[in-house]
């Protein structure tokens, strides 16, 4: 980062001080500190310090980045030339919200990135703070750790510690996700954005082993890919079931006993495939924990559109080229018309495969 962008940033925390913005405040704040914290990769390359893990995974990220821009078309842009270790598992903390008898989730609104489903915190106290004062009002809230953000570019987003330690697959198709945001990005829209990242994260990934010719990788990303759709199903028939209750014209407290019953269903059959798994898979996050309307929420920010994104890829014959146009097509829509649109995609998905729920 330039030294003119750095100190515009730390010009922008000091004026947010001065007006007592504290949520943004502490977002620029977090911005700057992450920005200063990093190393360019040759820098952290060469040094003999470097832990050889972290090195293997930075040559790694080098690779995918090429990759990126050769193969899927995403933009070679400065970010991911650099390293943070930032000393922490998590860089921000993602808080969302939904009422009681709703899925639909609560939605905030940011200068340049429009409303979005979430409302992240650099400080997971902080992020947890806000939650309880959500829930002291009655809203489901959840809290959920990331490895990595974008700033679409407005600056050169380093590769975090927060990134690395996963399976390669893992990391190469987080890279692939946030450099989507920056090839795509509708103000406002967060089912659609984060709909559009998490598909080019699975094509890109799964281009990537293939590519790559890595059988036992492939074989692994089937597996997880098999699993996340199981438990797809459950999400969405547990959905259909919540959003029949809530909609009833019955007593609040018959309401709530219908709910906590279908959460309870939900994750005995999440348990019954669960037994089946060695080892402990990211769906335990949202399901055999206590489930809750802000869990749903989140997930559904992230998954909802995926089958019609996939549906969109198929109708142009696998070429992203086109694919991408399509979508910037999309995004130029009004709402009300690219939510249609996006509806009609993920039907034709549903009957392509004859299942629903992510299959």
């Amino acid at each position: 980062m330039s030294r003119l962008r750095l100190a515009a940033v730390l010009a922008l925390v000091a004026a947010l001080a001065a007006c007592g913005t504290g949520y943004y405040l502490q977002a620029a704040a977090g911005q700057a500190a992450l920005l200063r914290a990093r190393e360019p990769l040759e820098q952290v390359l060469a040094d003999p310090a470097t832990p050889g893990s972290v090195r293997r995974q930075l040559l790694v990220v080098d690779a995918a980045l090429l990759f990126a821009r050769l193969e899927l078309g995403l933009p070679a842009t400065k970010s991911y030339r650099h390293y943070a270790d930032i000393g922490r598992t998590s860089v921000v903390w993602n808080v969302f919200a939904a009422p009681e008898f709703s899925l639909e989730p609560r939605e905030w609104c940011y200068p340049v990135a429009g409303c979005a489903t979430y409302r992240g915190w650099f400080k997971e106290r902080k992020a947890r703070d806000f939650a309880a004062r959500l829930a002291a009002r009655g809203d489901d809230v959840f809290v959920g750790g990331v490895a990595a953000y974008s700033t679409l570019g407005w600056f050169a987003d380093p590769v975090l510690n927060t990134m690395l330690g996963n399976t390669d697959a893992e990391l190469v198709g987080l890279l692939f996700h946030e450099l989507a945001h920056q090839r795509v990005y509708v103000a406002g829209d967060t089912l659609f954005n984060e709909g559009f990242s998490t598909f080019i994260e699975e094509e890109g990934t799964r281009r990537w082993l293939t590519f790559r010719n890595d059988a036992p990788g492939l074989r692994d990303f089937d597996l997880r890919q098999s699993r996340r759709a199981a438990v797809l199903a459950i999400v969405a028939e547990l959905r259909d079931v919540l959003a029949s209750a809530y909609a009833a014209d019955i007593p609040t407290a018959e309401r709530r006993q219908q709910r906590v019953t279908a959460f309870a269903r939900a994750q005995a059959r999440y348990n019954g495939l669960r037994a089946g798994w060695v080892e402990a898979p990211w769906f335990d996050g949202w399901l055999a924990s206590e489930p809750n309307n802000a869990r749903l929420a989140a997930l559904s920010s992230y998954e909802d559109y995926v089958p019609a994104f996939r549906a969109l890829l198929a109708r142009e014959d696998g070429s992203l080229e086109r694919f991408y146009s399509s979508v910037v097509e999309l995004g130029g829509l009004s709402r009300a018309e690219r939510d249609a649109a996006m509806q009609a995609l993920n039907e034709s998905a549903t009957e392509g495969s004859g299942c629903r729920g992510g299959c």
